[in-house]
């Protein structure tokens, strides 16, 4: 996103003296192409690693990538047959790879603790090779055969309430202290990486710091076999909400949320309930409305969401301010 420039200890890297676009026109320097973003975060990252491995370190890579503009070098255009965008996604692991080989390089595998995630769900920019990003159900492999699904069984994508939205990778790796190929069940969020972060280094945030953030070092460390939070709240980019408890999801709407079918229109035309609830560990895809057959767990998890709000927080702790009754507009259903 615009101003298309580097910045390097909060100051521009150069002047923007031209306009580029990028997928959003705005100011940009002359030499600056979206392109190069990738690589020379990568090869910063590495420099970082190599100027730094002498002392205790954290390195935090937000790539652009693989967000729009869907850019891939042109060493990795039409590598993945899946078109530009499946390009793009081989360049990022490429370069997660690149910055992993750094650390064993530099001697640092068995005292770094290396985190991969993504902020949502696949964007239905995704396309060019891959499917079109609607859902298709338990069969969708039959209907179009050799077609790729990002969100996998799950239904929809960014933007939405479904769990194709909110469903990410979340990878560790921290040798002699994460067992290797094993799989964590239960929900995290990221905003647990705050009260872990302060965990390994055995700090306290104070009760008003991220309150709903819990600590999922017992989980990297194996000694958890059980759930590490109450439940998870899930936002949509229209603002509705949901809330999943165990293998229950509330969404406190009778649509998407987002861009994925139906629309509110949609769900208005059609009378659909004004909420839905779904069993994942029985339907992953999100297919079968049960609000009908279980109101006491409807009423359950809205009640829960409501005290969320009302305590601005999702842990145990002193009363929080949350924005205000101006931004609760998608709150019509709360009690």
């Amino acid at each position: 996103m615009a101003p298309y420039i580097w910045i390097k200890n909060d100051k521009f890297v150069g002047e923007c003296t031209v306009a580029k676009a990028f997928h959003r026109p705005g100011p940009a320097h002359a030499d600056f192409e979206a392109e190069d973003v990738l690589g020379t975060i990568t090869r910063k990252s590495i420099e970082f690693i190599q100027t730094h491995k002498d002392q205790p370190m954290f390195l935090y890579v937000p790539f652009t990538s693989p967000h729009t503009p869907i850019v891939p070098s042109k060493a990795w255009q039409g590598k993945s047959g899946l078109g530009t965008y499946g390009d793009f996604v081989m360049e990022t692991d490429w370069a997660v790879g690149e910055i992993v080989k750094a650390i064993d390089e530099a001697g640092l595998a068995d005292n770094t603790l290396i985190i991969f995630t993504a902020d949502n769900g696949c964007s239905p920019a995704a396309r060019g090779g891959m499917e079109k990003l609607a859902f298709k159900g338990a069969e969708k492999e039959a209907i179009q055969p050799g077609m790729h699904y990002p969100s996998g069984i799950h239904r929809g994508y960014k933007s939405d309430l479904f769990e194709g939205g909110h469903r990410v990778p979340f990878i560790a790796r921290w040798k002699g202290k994460v067992t290797a190929g094993k799989t964590y069940s239960e929900t995290i969020c990221q905003v647990d990486l705050y009260a872990t972060c302060a965990d390994l280094l055995g700090e306290k945030p104070a009760d008003s710091e991220a309150p709903d953030s819990v600590s999922i070092l017992p989980a990297l460390l194996g000694k958890t076999t059980g759930p590490l939070r109450e439940a998870i709240v899930h936002h949509s980019i229209d603002g509705s909400f949901a809330i999943r408890k165990g293998n229950w999801k509330l969404l406190l709407a009778a649509d998407s949320g987002g861009w994925s079918p139906p629309s509110k229109e949609a769900a208005a035309k059609q009378n659909l309930p004004a909420f839905q609830l779904y069993d994942l560990s029985a339907d992953p895809g999100e297919t079968n409305n049960l609000q009908a057959k279980h109101p006491e767990i409807v009423a359950e998890l809205k009640a829960l969401l409501t005290n969320y709000i009302k305590n601005g927080r999702s842990t145990p702790g002193a009363q929080q301010q949350n924005d205000g009754p101006e931004r609760w507009r998608q709150l019509h259903w709360m009690d």
